[in-house]
């Protein structure tokens, strides 16, 4: 069978494309949903157990709270709270927590940490999965049913302030609403102002019932200056102020109207110690959640700690407290402190509610759903609740009644607590056998296309592909029996849902055809390349020539490169490929050191001999390659420089022996200066000594020290008027991140706050001469010239280089933060420089 090799390159193509979807439909595997439409008439609630009878309790019970202000501060991580950043900067929120009405809670927002995945695990209990990354950049609308919805078709009147991620995900249902984009991050001034301006007059109306607020602010300071930044503190005070306005105007609304409205404080993700989020580390999933309310009553000597919940757990809550049902895909369970001061039935009513729902949401995914603890623990609650009301309608009021009350909410806590985890495992477990399925399609279409590299990148080339050779076709038949029977048996053991196991026969099977055909091609195509004469007359000439073979450090980066693709197959290994770098490194180092030192100290000369023959007539050396072809020699008179030894200075030869160290050296420096990673960030570094507040005058000499380096080494070779601009940009970088305070002028006192208003007009200063500097430089250059060779200087490639030599030097060390700026900068414009 012969294909061409556009036909064959389509082919290979499309199969890559299969594969790769097949391992994603494993790797991302479907979200627990529930098999009831979210857009019909909602379903009535379940009916109250009941032994012997029927219940007479039907409806959901009546809301708990008239009013709920939901206060969403991004990236507020639980210290900023419960630390001792939240003791010195939200004293008022330190004193709900410690003495006030309310529950705290430390809320842990499974990965992946960024903002919409977050508010949809919030407001629909459900867990997101990676995918929703992508959709964060532009959300589309939330189809699942959420708290929103349901507050909506209760007839509940809701305004909406903050990130416009809430806009996107639900449209039209928001009575009033001003979004803010997040994408500015520099700015974390105006983008709450714009939330909190509408305060005031709002919380003076009583024409609406959920107010929902999202503070971008904290975010924006951590993505730009990170969690130790003085501007943390300002900004936590803030918050602190608009929690005690919010908190007093609904006091004031309690009085008149006399039913408890509910505060809820939370945040979607943390912050690790860089400022970023998004992955796994404690800093970034660990978030306060805390409920305030007069309907909390707390005694003088009773003392709580936050406890341990999962974020989830908000959407079931808000819905039982405001009386709506619980959202049908929610894997979370209710916060019983909410409601652990109301009647007993009241109690067991919520928990019977959201056991029901679970253990609904667990028959539909799991298919052994009977075997699971939590439903097992569910059916035991569920019979003793019903024996339970049958003693209270009969008016039984000894002590046992309360006693089995007792043991039925511990029984749906614990079902609760079980049917939460089974459903949180099935969403985050991995489908394996589509995961090995698509990965083995994709390495034998990459094998296969690197043995036919010779025939297919040919013109007019075609490929034979043998699959009608009796021990091929032998091969082919085998391999498909082989995995048709591992299939039956993955298929039938699996105890959870597998994509390949339900397809159809036919479509499994087609699968099954396509791995085997492939394996045989790619055992054709290895056969025919081992028995190409041309291939062996190659090997052997190879073999006979004195130059062939690997050196050291060339064997030594082909297996460090295969060793870096292998070690990005583990999730482990990228969150710490950082690791891998600093391994490499060191030992490419090591290796270069080792054949400077051979080559000039132990007078290895077969080595030499190998690159180098020298030629009657010449001065130096011809250079013979690998394969034979003569390098131009030098010329007579020229020195030559590709001898390693005896042909340059003394202080040339040490310099090449001191340059592995010296790059050893700048790698332990730079490894010292910033922990990443998820098991090193939070280990103290010389970034953390840097920017911690006590030290920001050593900082700022090292920032100055960094940026004058950039300029010395960026400024040779330059036009005066580009020299006086790369000044006036850098000098403009240093005002910057002063303005931000991050770094300090020499005349200013090191505990002298800035203001937010001074700070952001400094900024926009500093960021206006920078981006100036760029322009006006170009226009000097061009109008400087004659009118005859305008359009000449416009083209002039030297002035293109300066000019974006220029903008991207002033680039970096403004995207740069202050203490990388130090490490990173000055390397890379040494380099550019010497380029």
């Amino acid at each position: 069978m012969r294909l061409g090799s556009g036909a064959f390159a389509t082919i290979c193509v499309a199969i890559e494309v299969l594969g790769v979807a097949i391992f994603l439909r494993g790797f991302f595997p479907a979200s627990v949903k529930s098999s009831s439409r979210t857009g019909l008439q909602a379903e009535p609630p379940a009916p109250e157990p009941l032994a012997g009878a029927s219940s007479n309790w039907t409806k959901l019970p009546l809301p708990l709270f008239s009013k709920a202000v939901i206060v969403l501060i991004d990236a507020l991580r639980d210290d900023f709270v419960f630390g001792s950043k939240g003791a010195r900067y939200m004293p008022f929120t330190t004193y709900l927590v410690g003495k006030g009405p309310s529950h705290s809670f430390v809320a842990e927002a499974k990965p992946p940490t960024v903002t919409m995945p977050r508010i949809k695990a919030l407001m629909t209990g459900s867990l997101p999965g990676f995918v929703d990354v992508i959709r964060n950049l532009n959300s589309p609308a939330l189809l699942e049913d959420n708290v929103i919805r349901q507050a909506k078709a209760a007839g509940k009147r809701m305004i909406f302030y903050g990130d416009e991620t809430w806009v996107k995900l639900f449209p039209k249902h928001f009575v009033e609403y001003d979004g803010t984009t997040s994408f500015f991050v520099s700015d974390y001034t105006e983008v709450d102002n714009n939330v909190t301006r509408h305060l005031e007059r709002v919380l003076k109306r009583g024409d609406w019932d959920i107010l929902i607020l999202h503070y971008l602010g904290l975010d924006h300071i951590g993505h730009v200056s990170g969690p130790e930044s003085p501007l943390i503190g300002r900004k936590l005070r803030e918050m602190d102020g608009i929690l005690m306005k919010i908190y007093t105007a609904l006091l004031t609304k309690e009085r008149e109207t006399l039913s408890p409205s509910l505060l809820v404080l939370c945040g979607d993700h943390g912050m690790s110690e860089t400022g970023s989020h998004g992955a796994a580390s404690a800093e970034e999933v660990r978030t306060p959640l805390v409920l305030v309310s007069s309907a909390f009553e707390r005694k003088p000597d009773d003392i709580r700690h936050p406890t341990q919940v999962q974020q989830t757990d908000l959407a079931a809550t808000l819905a039982i407290g405001l009386g709506f049902p619980i959202p049908k895909d929610s894997i979370g369970s209710l916060l019983f402190p909410v409601v652990e001061r109301r009647p007993m039935r009241e109690q067991l009513r919520f928990l019977h509610l959201n056991a029901i729902q679970l253990s609904r949401l667990l028959q539909e995914n799991v298919p052994s759903y009977e075997k699971d603890p939590g439903f097992e623990q569910f059916v035991m609650a569920e019979k003793l609740h019903g024996n339970w009301v049958k003693l209270h309608l009969e008016e039984d009021r000894s002590g046992a009644l309360l006693n089995l009350g007792t043991k039925v909410a511990r029984q749906y806590l614990g079902a609760l607590r079980t049917l939460s985890l089974a459903l949180s495992t099935h969403v985050a477990q991995y489908d394996t056998y589509s995961m090995a399925v698509g990965t083995i399609i994709v390495l034998e279409t990459l094998i296969l296309l690197l043995l036919s590299i010779p025939q297919v990148l040919r013109r007019r080339a075609e490929l034979e592909v043998p699959l009608s050779s009796p021990v091929f076709s032998l091969l082919f038949y085998l391999m498909f029996l082989v995995l048709s029977a591992i299939h039956v048996v993955v298929c039938t053991s699996a105890e959870s849902s597998c994509y390949l196991c339900s397809l159809p026969w036919l479509a499994a099977g087609g699968v099954m055809v396509l791995v085997s055909a492939l394996l045989c091609v790619i055992a054709s195509a290895f056969a025919r390349m081992v028995m190409d004469s041309t291939f062996l007359r190659k090997v052997q000439q190879s073999a006979a020539h004195p130059c062939s073979g690997w050196s050291e450090v060339g064997l030594l980066l082909l297996l460090g490169t295969v060793g870096h693709v292998l070690s990005l197959g583990a999730s482990s290994f990228v969150e710490e490929e950082h690791q891998t770098w600093y391994f490499l490194v060191n030992t490419l180092c090591l290796a270069l050191s080792q054949e400077t030192c051979r080559s000039y100290f132990l007078g290895d000369d077969s080595k030499l001999q190998c690159y180098f023959h020298t030629e009657p007539g010449t001065v130096g050396a011809t250079c013979m390659r690998q394969d034979c072809t003569a390098c131009e020699a030098p010329k007579a008179g020229q020195a030559s420089k590709g001898l390693p030894s005896g042909a340059r200075g003394g202080h040339t030869r040490w310099a090449v022996l001191a340059g592995p160290w010296l790059v050893l050296a700048c790698c332990r420096l730079l490894r010292s200066l910033n922990h990443t990673g998820v098991q090193g960030a939070h280990r103290p570094d010389l970034s953390h000594w840097l920017t911690s507040p006590s030290h920001r005058m050593e900082l700022s000499c090292l920032a100055a020290l960094s940026l004058l380096a950039v300029f010395l080494l960026a400024q040779r070779g330059c036009s005066p008027v580009v020299k006086v601009a790369l000044a006036l940009g850098l000098l403009g970088v240093f005002c910057y991140r002063a303005a931000t305070g991050n770094l300090l002028f020499p005349w200013q006192p090191a505990n002298r706050g800035i203001s937010n208003d001074s700070a952001m007009g400094r900024a926009c200063f500093c960021y206006a001469l920078i981006c100036s500097v760029p322009v006006a430089t170009y226009i000097i250059l061009v109008t400087s010239l004659r009118y005859h060779l305008f359009i000449w200087s416009v083209f002039s490639p030297k002035l293109l280089y300066e000019g974006m030599h220029l903008l991207i030097t002033a680039a970096l060390c403004v995207l740069f933060t202050a203490t990388n700026q130090t490490g990173h900068t000055s390397a890379w414009t040494k380099t550019d420089a010497r380029n």
